[in-house]
């Protein structure tokens, strides 16, 4: 049986709290300032929730474990990166997102973003 932790409470002020200090949200295209590709964001993780061992290999500049990391698919590309916020920018063309996988995650562009397709919890 499992035992209720009482700093559950503060555990999730903290998420939340993290959350809303987000840079970007879910359907919103994006660019990366390093690496100059653009695409749009399909989740949001309120800090690093990747292995020691991928971000000592792939995370060369070190970027901050303790911000936001976004789930981005990539434009005119059939994959998807998981970045650093400090890594990326509001990306302000019109240019519609171009990835297979978009339809899974996102519904068309309106007012500049994609819209969630399914309820988030």
């Amino acid at each position: 049986m499992l035992a209720f932790n009482p700093n559950i409470y503060f555990y999730l002020s903290i998420i939340g709290f993290i959350m809303q200090l987000a840079a970007f949200s879910l359907g919103q295209v994006v660019g990366h300032l390093k690496y100059g590709y653009r695409g749009v964001i399909v989740d949001v993780d309120p800090v690093f929730q990747g292995s020691d061992q991928w971000y000592a290999k792939t995370a060369v500049s070190q970027p901050a474990k303790d911000r936001p990391w976004y789930h981005v698919l990539v434009d005119e590309h059939e994959y998807e990166t998981y970045v650093a916020e400090e890594h990326l920018f509001a990306d302000a063309s019109d240019s519609p997102v171009i990835h297979p996988e978009l339809d899974d995650f996102l519904l068309a562009k309106q007012d500049g973003r994609y819209t969630t397709r399914h309820v988030i919890n």
